[in-house]
């Protein structure tokens, strides 16, 4: 009896073990599908956000982020069937908190600058066993404007309207090209 047992544990975790990792052919096909939402995430988002900034400025684009940012990501989210983050180590809206293993991954993305690497996407099982996409969001010079250094790229009138919104805004103090966080996609199917 304690044989079968025994017999029966090792293929139950032989089988729990091969669930836990990923083929190559699914990192290429989830790696082309996170691009493809992480794309069309940022495009849409920052279509309307520029839209906002030629219509008023920062006074008017922050509070559209502030309303508008994660129903939009929601949005999507359901039209590709996945939930779709962007989260950072410096957050502004503290519904985007990382969880520990997006801290990993941005702390990883940190490293691969410093040793001047690429950067590339990362595709794997999460803890629930679903295909999860994570790629970099590298700071562009036009986002400095509200993700800058204060009195420098942030005015402080732009800085007030942050903080009135985010009072516990840690998002600012980038340069151009800096790691500003991560897009973490998990894919429903």
């Amino acid at each position: 009896m304690n044989k079968k047992i025994i017999v029966l544990l090792t293929v139950l975790i032989g089988l729990f073990s091969c669930t836990t990792s990923i083929s190559e052919k699914d990192k290429e096909v989830y790696t082309s599908k996170g691009k493809e939402i992480a794309e069309a995430s940022f495009l849409e988002l920052s279509t309307q956000l520029t839209a906002q900034m030629k219509a008023g400025g920062t006074a008017q684009a922050i509070p559209f982020c502030n309303q508008n940012a994660m129903p939009i990501t929601n949005q999507l989210s359901k039209k590709f069937e996945a939930t779709i983050k962007r989260t950072s180590t410096n957050i502004r809206n503290e519904q985007n908190a990382p969880t520990d293993r997006e801290v990993e991954i941005m702390n990883q993305y940190k490293k691969m600058i410093s040793e001047k690497k690429d950067l590339n996407p990362i595709v794997e099982l999460d803890v629930d066993a679903k295909k999860h996409f994570y790629a970099p969001i590298i700071l562009k010079a036009n986002c400095l404007v509200c993700h800058g250094k204060v009195s420098e790229t942030v005015n402080i009138k732009t800085d007030s309207i942050i903080k009135s919104l985010y009072p516990n805004d840690k998002a600012v103090g980038y340069n151009e090209g800096d790691l500003r966080g991560v897009w973490s996609i998990t894919f429903k199917n």
